[in-house]
């Protein structure tokens, strides 16, 4: 049935609540906790569209809720959001006719990066890799998808600069196997692993939800 006014102005209201949620999220640095925020925005995106267009005359060159995953999820290694993306664009095809912008050839593109992105770890996790100093990194590379990679990753500061005294190299600014501590947002109970464990959600040990672990600041 067709959305009434109100209905879709709600959509458009808790919309733009959730991507608030997700930009906060990014400007700490928690860019899993944003692309949760953006995906609940999905849930309205026909109502918010549907509402500033037809009221506002809003034209959509961006939808910040599917930005927001096309940016980090290839860089997090989160195939899920995307496939989830997938599935959206192929139910919700009003989305993919009010938009600009080929969505579908950038969620390809997104996946295509996603494996530059894995293989780029994978090389780093064996050996830092020798890279030109970032002074005299040249605009020839600016369009390489390998550096897109590790600039967006440093920006989020996964990597981080080093030297050697005779050349610059890339490493990870934290072991991923390193023990730290964690806490269930749920029950507050406080657990240790690799970092890497809590990255994803995990069952809590104390209430057995399945939750997203706050990584601490202190480390063993």
């Amino acid at each position: 049935m067709p959305m009434t006014k109100a209905e879709m102005e709600a959509h458009r209201v808790q919309y733009h609540l959730e991507i608030a949620k997700a930009r906060a999220a990014e400007q700490a640095g928690l860019y899993r906790e944003a692309i949760a925020a953006a995906l609940a925005s999905w849930d309205h995106i026909d109502g918010m569209m549907q509402f500033e267009r037809k009221y506002e005359e809003g034209t959509f060159s961006n939808i910040d809720g599917l930005e927001l995953v096309l940016r980090y999820a290839p860089l997090l290694f989160d195939f899920e959001s995307l496939d989830k993306l997938e599935t959206l664009l192929k139910i919700q095809r009003r989305i993919v006719k009010n938009s600009a912008g080929d969505l579908p050839e950038r969620l390809g593109s997104a996946r295509e990066l996603m494996w530059v992105a894995h293989r780029i770890w994978n090389e780093i996790e064996r050996r830092p890799q020798p890279l030109q100093p970032p002074t005299i990194r040249g605009s020839a590379k600016e369009n390489d998808r390998s550096t897109a990679v590790t600039d967006a990753w440093e920006k989020m500061r996964l990597l981080h600069w080093c030297s050697d005294g005779t050349s610059y190299h890339l490493a990870f600014s934290t072991q991923m196997d390193r023990a730290a501590f964690a806490k269930c947002p749920v029950c507050g109970a406080v657990a240790k692993g690799p970092k890497r464990v809590f990255l994803d959600e995990v069952k809590c040990p104390k209430c057995s939800g399945s939750v997203t672990f706050v990584i601490l600041a202190r480390e063993n």
